[in-house]
């Protein structure tokens, strides 16, 4: 009897703290969250898809606001000297940080950007972090980003060369994350980004050239046309650009720095791995930027509003190989692992669009 009565208090006090972990606040927008001090944060979100985002979509200031919060975040040591991580010190200090040459093409973004972060009452950093988590939530496929909210403001601009490059070295490329924290595999895992990117100035007469075929969607392909056999460069008259390798595809660009990491003993079998598996590539992903983004930031003083980033649609169908390729294609450097089997598109070798700009 006593058991019983010991043990019905310990069920309803499990289900009180149940009930106390999951309670849920009503914003005075009507929108629902974890914590009313992220209320303030909807209304932000709604101007982001309104002014910067061009209504929810995934295009050019989705793909870039993903890079400027890496460009930012990045900016920063273990061993300090580098900068103050994930604070928005590249909004902030635009001026200084976008003259350096591995942030070329960035002023677009924080042009863009600085008139809606004026009218945010964010900080910096949390601006720059809200605005990548939601931008890339518009992409089919994405991971629904982690998003913690209560940076201070940033104290200085980052120092120059903390941002890789695409003519740098696997070596280089590797220790310049593991001075911030990560492994190869994590490494690997924000190169997931790519998947939605596009070059703006590598050639700059070609603007918006992206790194894969379906640069609206947010899947593994950019893993798969990495490792394809290159044909071409995508510039006028076939003329290469430092920063870049052949290319599989017309109008598509491989990234130096992407090739030689696919084909790296280190490196390898994380790239090969992520081939057709969309799973592996968000999750790793996800967690990859939750540490990215508060890089240099103290999490004790800070709320997780990561229920104000939009549900992203999700991908549900198989990657292709592009048409007229195949695994013969495929320039294997894991052996370790099983290729996947993928199916072909029909018709002849395609020709890929640039993406638009706004």
């Amino acid at each position: 009897m006593v058991f019983a009565r010991l043990s019905a208090l310990v069920l309803l006090g499990a289900t009180l703290a149940n009930a106390a972990v999951t309670k849920r606040v009503t914003c005075a927008s009507g929108h629902v969250t974890a914590n009313a001090a992220c209320c303030v944060l909807f209304p932000v979100v709604d101007l982001l898809q309104d002014q910067l985002f061009d209504g929810a979509e995934c295009g050019e200031e989705a793909h870039s606001a993903l890079r400027l919060s890496f460009h930012d975040a990045i900016g920063f040591s273990l061993h300090g000297g580098k900068g103050g991580g994930a604070d928005g010190s590249i909004l902030a200090f635009n001026k200084t940080e976008n003259a350096f040459h591995a942030n070329g093409g960035i002023d677009d973004i924080t042009d863009g950007q600085f008139p809606v972060f004026l009218q945010s009452n964010l900080t910096a950093g949390d601006f720059v972090h809200l605005a990548a988590a939601v931008g890339t939530a518009n992409c089919p496929g994405a991971p629904r980003l982690q998003f913690m909210f209560g940076r201070p403001p940033p104290r200085a601009a980052a120092p120059d060369l903390t941002v890789p490059e695409p003519t740098d070295s696997v070596t280089k490329i590797l220790a310049r994350f593991a001075d911030a924290g990560f492994s190869p595999r994590e490494a690997v895992a924000l190169l997931s980004s790519h998947t939605i990117a596009a070059a703006d100035v590598i050639d700059v007469a070609i603007p918006g050239t992206p790194f894969d075929s379906t640069a609206g969607t947010f899947d593994s392909q950019v893993f798969l046309e990495v490792l394809l056999k290159g044909k071409l460069f995508p510039g006028p008259g076939n003329d290469s650009q430092p920063g870049e390798v052949l290319s599989p595809l017309a109008g598509e660009m491989r990234l130096q720095s992407d090739f030689a990491i696919s084909q790296d003993s280190r490196t390898a079998c994380f790239w090969q791995a992520m081939v057709d598996n969309e799973a592996r590539m968000t999750s790793e992903f996800r967690a990859a930027m939750a540490k990215m983004q508060v890089l240099g930031q103290d999490t004790r003083r800070m709320v997780d509003c990561s229920d104000v980033v939009p549900v992203p649609k999700p991908f549900t169908s198989q990657i292709k190989f592009p048409a007229s390729f195949t695994k013969q294609d495929v320039q294997i450097a894991c052996r370790e692992l099983p290729f996947p089997n993928l199916a072909t598109v029909a018709g002849p070798a395609p020709t890929i669009a640039p993406v638009p700009g706004s």
